[in-house]
């Protein structure tokens, strides 16, 4: 074998190592059932606050203290505990990336990703259009307000 072929064969062979090491590491959303399934294993879920629920907070007693039910996509719910500090927009969300473990009963929380509706859905069902999305000029300049210098 030359040694062309040789090296060859050893970067495809780091290349395919280094591509099964990243496997690992990747990560896609699960539900709550999958999550239920792999008890103490991370993962990712992609979920919405359920707002029937009530949120157990209160900074004055613990500030490092979130309770709040999430429902995924399924209709599947669960009670989620957070140890750190609430979002401040955690109600207006429209999804929610939960980063966290499965175990005993409850969704043990590590982060928090917010997923807020975008601000130009609703002023596009008011009729209203975004800035950058205005018809273009009819070919008049605006008058000159006096800022800029006279060179």
């Amino acid at each position: 074998m030359k040694k062309i072929h040789i090296i060859l064969l050893v970067l495809i062979a780091g290349s395919i190592g280094i591509l099964l090491s990243f496997m690992d590491s990747t990560s896609t959303y699960d539900t709550i059932e999958t999550a239920m399934s792999k008890p103490g294993k991370f993962v990712h879920l992609m979920a919405k606050l359920d707002k029937s629920q009530p949120i157990e907070y209160d900074a004055q007693k613990d500030a490092n203290y979130l309770s709040f039910t999430a429902t995924d996509s399924t209709g599947k719910s669960v009670k989620v505990v957070y140890h750190n500090a609430k979002p401040d927009n955690l109600e207006l969300s429209d999804k929610l990336v939960l980063k966290g473990k499965y175990q005993n009963g409850i969704f043990d929380c590590k982060d928090i990703q917010t997923k807020c509706p975008s601000k130009y859905k609703e002023e596009q069902a008011q009729g209203k259009t975004h800035p950058g999305n205005t018809p273009a000029a009819t070919g008049t300049t605006p008058a000159n307000t006096g800022s800029e210098q006279a060179k």
